[in-house]
């Protein structure tokens, strides 16, 4: 009985331990196939703005530059934005890392960009007029803008107020020579009738009194126009002039009657011009008589010229809601034509003001805003803004120093809604 027992104990025992056995060997062939708990993650950079961008190492996005940040595969638990925070609309607040820039106050050269055109300069147009009245007998000039030149015969002119003239002195030459007072009147008369020294010297030699004077130019130039030319034409035009009316024949024609004092033609001398330059609003205050401008015509690119402000006109016009300023300069030989456009640079100084960069401010309308940066986000803010020069843009109001902006404005926009901006 006892035999039989200590067999029984022996068999168990053996049993118990094949058991550990197997168990051990099968924990120690499991951990051969577990992996480590310390595997090593790989570092990434990618871009804020365009997630899709993805490098081993630091560097600058591709698409838009800015500087590439690190990336977590395993990610971080954020505990600085709040459930609110995330739940503001995105025209108020923006989440964002992207760069931010400070206002500078400092002198900035101003360049202002304008456009105009080419003019005559009115100060050399002279008119010729009529001293008698009297009939165009010969007519030297036909067509409009013809050339001529000082001292040129224009017209010959009969005149009974001028035969009597004449007669009047050739009867005092003869009958009363001695009457140097009344021969001196009378010759006085025919000069201021119009009548050339040339002229009158020619009377008194001959006896006999000249049926028609000539009227001489006094000026050199070309016709531009003439008072028949503006009688013939409606007093309100409005669109664009009648080609014909430029390069028809010129209204007086011969045979024609002409008042004492009328105008005849006015002559401009394409020698001297102006250049008219519209400046905007905004910068009409910056510009100033004496200013450097560069000016460059559309007809010539390469024959740019440098001159400078004469004259600015202290009105608007009824059809430009642009202020006028005028440059005056020689234009010999017809170099640049009349009513040519021209682009203008003006060299308006150095101003000291405070600037923005201009990618930093977004245009709402009428008005200005930038995204403020406060904490990790960026909120909406109206400015006052001024003149925008070399892609800055002058803050006049709503910003200090202190205040830190986003550098690009358009990556904070969201497309899908409008601007709430902050006072």
């Amino acid at each position: 009985m006892i035999l039989v027992m200590h067999d029984i104990k022996s068999r168990w025992f053996l049993i118990a331990a094949w058991m550990l056995l197997v168990v051990a060997l099968g924990c120690k062939e499991s951990g051969k196939h577990q992996p480590t708990q310390q595997a090593v993650v790989q570092e990434t950079y990618t871009c804020p703005m365009h997630p899709q961008i993805i490098k081993d190492k630091p560097g600058s996005c591709p698409v838009c530059g800015m500087d590439l940040v690190k990336k977590s595969a395993t990610g971080e638990k954020v505990n600085d934005v709040t459930l609110n925070d995330l739940l503001r609309p995105s025209n108020q607040y923006v989440l964002s890392s992207i760069p931010t820039v400070h206002i500078q106050e400092r002198d900035e050269p101003v360049e202002i960009t304008t456009y105009g055109f080419i003019t005559y300069d009115t100060r050399q147009a002279g008119t010729v007029s009529s001293n008698v009245s009297g009939r165009i007998e010969k007519l030297y000039v036909k067509y409009r803008f013809q050339k001529v030149n000082k001292g040129q015969k224009i017209m010959d002119l009969y005149s009974p107020e001028l035969l009597t003239a004449q007669q009047n002195l050739l009867f005092l030459l003869q009958h009363d020579a001695d009457n140097q007072v009344l021969i001196a009147a009378a010759r006085q008369k025919l000069a201021l009738l119009g009548m050339s020294n040339q002229q009158l010297e020619q009377v008194i030699r001959s006896g006999k009194p000249v049926l028609t004077v000539s009227i001489f130019s006094a000026y050199s130039g070309h016709i531009h126009e003439s008072s028949a030319a503006e009688a013939m034409q409606p007093q309100a035009q409005t669109g664009m002039k009648d080609v014909s009316l430029i390069t028809e024949e010129l209204p007086l024609k011969e045979g024609m009657y002409v008042t004492k004092g009328q105008n005849l033609f006015v002559i401009y001398n394409p020698s001297k011009a102006w250049a008219v330059l519209n400046v905007f609003s905004g910068q009409a205050g910056m510009v100033k008589v004496g200013d450097k401008v560069r000016i460059t015509p559309e007809t010539a690119p390469d024959k740019d010229f440098r001159a400078a402000i004469n004259f600015i006109e202290p009105f608007y016009r009824p059809d430009s809601k642009t202020a006028t300023a005028r440059v005056y300069f020689d234009n010999p030989n017809m170099g640049i034509p009349i009513g040519s456009q021209v682009k203008a640079t003006i060299f308006a100084g150095a101003r000291s003001a405070r600037w923005l960069p201009e990618e930093a401010v977004l245009t709402l309308g009428l008005d200005k805003a930038v995204f403020i940066k406060k904490d990790d986000a960026f909120i909406a803010h109206k400015i006052e803004a001024g003149i925008v020069n070399n892609h800055l843009i002058q803050v006049l109001n709503g910003l200090s120093e202190e205040d830190e902006v986003a550098a690009n404005a358009q990556y904070l926009v969201d497309s899908e809604s409008f601007i709430k901006v902050k006072q």
